[in-house]
């Protein structure tokens, strides 16, 4: 195939637009399931699994991937995020044994160097669960609409136009969701806790979030 492109700062390529050229169409929704499945069975954080998402939603845009490395990579994806977000890291045995042998410690550790190489060290994001519980708070929500916004935002990560959203729309649009289906009174959140930019309106938290 074409030769990949050489290290530096990734093209502003659209994901739908990479994954299309690619062949991985759906390919990327599989990857997030499996996602979930092993931060269930290793008890990780939330914020571990959207920054594992967003890592290899990067790598995608300015890379091409063979469609039986996906797996690699995307295991790669989530042990470097596991390395920002969590105390205690996975062992690499333990992630390749997930991996049901298809590749090897060694693999897994060249494909985390190609990732930091190819991203530039660019790993902070700011993920959509801290801008939920601030939106939340500032709502006076309760736990089970935390709760169903929490599932919704999950849900968002199977979509690949959702990739492109920024993490505080994406919280404040779950919120939202999840308030008008629980049928909580004033549903419809105060245009201060999800618009921004507009002159005259008290400015969203976002202004707290590095982005």
């Amino acid at each position: 195939g074409p030769p990949e492109r050489p290290p530096g700062r990734c093209a502003p390529l659209g994901l739908q637009e990479a994954l299309s050229a690619l062949g991985l169409q759906g390919e990327r929704e599989y990857a997030g399931d499996i996602f979930a499945e092993v931060m269930e069975f290793l008890g990780l954080a939330g914020d571990t699994l959207y920054l594992a998402v967003h890592l290899l939603d990067s790598y995608l845009r300015c890379s091409r991937v063979r469609l039986h490395r996906l797996q690699l990579l995307g295991t790669a994806c989530l042990f470097v995020a596991c390395k920002m977000e969590e105390c205690v890291l996975p062992e690499p045995a333990a992630l390749c044994l997930l991996g049901a042998g298809s590749f090897s410690q060694a693999e897994l550790l060249r494909a985390e160097r190609r990732i930091l190489s190819r991203l530039d060290f660019r790993l902070h994001h700011p993920g959509p669960l801290l801008c939920l519980e601030l939106l939340a708070a500032l709502a006076g929500s309760n736990p089970q609409v935390m709760l169903l916004a929490a599932y919704f935002l999950e849900l968002s990560l199977l979509e690949v136009e959702a990739a492109g959203w920024e993490p505080s729309r994406c919280a404040a649009a779950a919120l939202s969701l999840a308030r008008r289906v629980l049928h909580v009174a004033g549903s419809g959140l105060e245009p201060a806790l999800y618009r921004y930019g507009h002159r005259g309106t008290p400015p969203l938290p976002r202004g707290g979030f590095r982005e």
